[in-house]
């Protein structure tokens, strides 16, 4: 024990210096925290600082490797299309309202079958978990309870800070951090489902590239990662950003990686949107609120633009649309048809230990519209 002990703390000591570990030494030393193998001091300062020199690709992708392998539930759904998942990674210099669990519930609605994998806040006032709560999804469901909800609706979300989807430790390591770190990556890319496309906005330019090569290193085979610049000096955003450029990284079928940016403008988005409207509240019920706005086709202003902008990458990889342009086109149709709340709606439905629960949580809140 204490020469593992000795080990662990000379790996902290080879980050704190800026050296870059291997993706088995990885693997290996979060497979000790998961198991309980090394003490809580030690656990925090690993996390610490590898987060704070900047994990590379290796580190992501061992890191991801144990949760996964050690402390992950596997489902398999039963579908014919693509399987994706979207997400943000929090962290951001800008906190904006949940942008990725609205885009996700349009995009279903549009055809995309979505494994989303989320977690409660850590960094921001109002998690993915905490949103779909509010609305009426039962977060705390079993596995495959959320997987049946993706093969009938396609859609369902497994909560990160479950016992029922990380029953190892994740849950209990999650729920109790309440700093950003390099789970932020590795645990959300750690999904029961185990989709090959993805949709990942980031936290910071540099952080683009490092998840992009662990995404194309763990398996997937179309995916985007992005970051929205906010242009008003106070960092950007984990979202194609509705106000400024944004940088993207695309993973092709054949293993190469592009880069470019995107404008809103090439994607024929608004040009009156002020960042200070797509900004977070300040709890969970005006956050759903918000959500069902839009949703409902009552809000088609800032965040009705935005929400299209962030679904259009989710149709893309899933090749429900051709571009990102005709990826905003056919979000603005789903909302505007009713689809995207008539999702929702069989979602609370499919997902759900007491579906007329669900249902009066979410009919409840539509009156407040």
């Amino acid at each position: 024990m204490k020469d593992s002990m000795k080990q662990f703390g000379q790996s902290i000591n080879r980050l704190i210096a800026g050296e870059d570990l291997s993706r088995d030494l990885t693997r290996d030393l979060f497979s000790e925290i998961l198991l309980g193998e090394q003490s809580e001091i030690h656990q925090g300062a690993f996390l610490s600082a590898i987060t704070a020199k900047g994990p590379n690709p290796k580190e992501i992708a061992g890191a991801w490797q144990a949760i996964y392998e050690l402390d992950t539930i596997k489902v398999s759904p039963s579908i014919k299309k693509p399987l994706v998942d979207n997400c943000g990674t929090g962290m951001d210099g800008f906190k904006t309202f949940n942008i990725s669990t609205c885009s996700a519930i349009v995009a279903a609605a549009g055809g995309v079958c979505l494994a989303r994998h989320g977690a409660r806040a850590i960094t921001s006032r109002c998690g993915t978990v905490d949103i779909c709560e509010t609305l009426g999804v039962d977060v705390e469901c079993q596995s495959e309870t959320v997987q049946k909800s993706i093969e009938k609706t396609g859609i369902g979300l497994f909560n990160g800070m479950s016992p029922d989807t990380h029953p190892q430790a994740l849950f209990r390591i999650l729920s109790r951090m309440r700093f950003g770190s390099i789970l932020n990556i590795a645990a959300s890319l750690a999904n029961p489902a185990n989709p090959n496309c993805g949709v990942r906005g980031v936290y910071s330019r540099e952080m683009i590239d490092p998840v992009i090569q662990t995404m194309k290193e763990i398996g997937f085979k179309k995916a985007l990662v992005f970051h929205g610049m906010t242009g008003n000096g106070s960092g950007g955003i984990d979202e194609l950003s509705p106000v400024g450029e944004s940088y993207v990284a695309e993973l092709e079928p054949d293993g190469s990686i592009v880069h470019y940016t995107v404008d809103p403008e090439s994607v024929n988005l608004k040009n009156s949107i002020a960042l200070k409207d797509i900004a977070a509240g300040d709890n969970r019920m005006e956050e759903a609120l918000r959500l069902l706005r839009v949703l409902s086709g009552k809000d088609t202003g800032a965040l009705y633009e935005t929400v299209c902008l962030n679904a259009a990458p989710i149709f893309y990889v899933a090749e429900e649309a051709d571009d990102l342009l005709k990826g905003v086109e056919k979000a603005r149709d789903t909302i505007d048809s009713g689809l995207a709340l008539d999702k929702l709606k069989q979602w609370v439905q499919a997902q759900n230990r007491n579906p007329r629960a669900g249902e009066k949580k979410l009919t409840s809140l539509l009156e407040m519209l």
